[in-house]
């Protein structure tokens, strides 16, 4: 286990300085005019040019540039944003609304996706099937990005059962509707893999050994058939938590909720090199942990699983 645990941390750093170097490299050849962006229609001085340039390294070469961000990242420090705020203190301020919106959707769709599922894998071929196959190949082919308006217009705007936007401080249920629709994007590939799992364990021997025996169907089920079939749902879990991060930008920016998503989506637009950079890595890192934990998850769930 000791050995697996070093092999892995050092994958994970190596993956580290990959993923923030591609990312650095991307901001570094979009870059066009960054401090322009950044100030829109209002002319910038030559002094302030200069000053700016000097202190965010805009002058020297990409690698430099990297070095730079590389060498205060390490030592805690991510930098100041264009707009001269603290990224620490932008994350320390961004992180728990989308830790709190990722999660929920997580837990939305995991409880959802594994109950259905479970009933779709036992009755396959019967009309819950159907139906739930036909739903979840309807979210598979509906993007985020047209997902979160509609129900924002529906449920939020006409109907009225949930908070239009969430605003800067939102409670647990302002994030409901935002937490849907978010769950909607990883709802229904979970959902078919736990199907996929669920039939496969049902037709293997120790399923009809454990019949054979006189077990209940529902014990066979609870304590048999779904801790093997979760293996490949908890891997899927785990790699959609850091997804669904990620993927908040859209929905962070149609609910108004001031998280990771939004403070990217707004770094993108001015072209904020840090501040997108510093986001991204943050992210990477969390991604990089939850797949650690997730992998030492297998041989708590099944025991045959060695990691030496």
């Amino acid at each position: 286990m000791f050995r697996y645990i070093v092999r892995r941390l050092l994958q994970m750093v190596l993956t580290f300085f990959g993923a923030t170097f591609v990312v650095f490299a991307l901001m570094f050849a979009n870059q066009d005019d960054p401090l322009q962006a950044l100030a829109g229609e209002r002319p910038i001085t030559e002094s302030q040019r200069q000053a700016l340039t000097e202190r965010y390294h805009l002058d020297e070469p990409f690698i430099a540039q990297y070095w730079h961000y590389m060498k205060g990242m390490l030592t805690g420090d991510f930098g100041q944003s264009l707009t001269g705020r603290q990224i620490g203190d932008m994350l320390e301020a961004a992180w728990p609304v989308t830790f709190r919106l990722a999660l929920l959707a997580a837990v939305i769709a995991a409880v959802i996706a594994i109950v259905a599922g479970v009933a779709s894998a036992i009755r396959r071929g019967g009309t819950f099937d159907n139906v739930t196959l036909v739903f979840t190949l309807i979210l598979l082919s509906m993007p985020i990005v047209v997902i979160a308006p509609l129900a924002q217009l529906l449920f939020g705007i006409q109907l009225g059962w949930f908070p239009p936007t969430s605003g800067a401080d939102p409670s647990m249920w302002a994030l409901l509707l935002p937490a849907l629709v978010l769950a909607s994007s990883v709802f229904a590939t979970q959902l078919r893999v736990t199907r996929t799992s669920v039939a496969e364990n049902l037709r293997a021997d120790y399923v009809r050994t454990a019949k054979a025996k006189g077990l209940a169907f529902r014990r066979v089920i609870s304590v048999h058939v779904l801790r093997n079939s979760l293996i490949p749902v908890i891997t899927l879990i785990g790699v959609d938590l850091g997804n669904l991060m990620a993927g908040a930008i859209v929905t962070e920016g149609v609910f108004n909720i001031p998280g990771v998503g939004f403070n990217l989506a707004r770094g993108i637009r001015t072209e904020d090199g840090p501040l997108v950079v510093g986001f991204v890595s943050a992210l990477v890192i969390i991604f990089l942990i939850v797949n650690l934990l997730v992998d030492l998850l297998y041989a708590a769930l099944d025991p045959r699983i060695r990691y030496e």
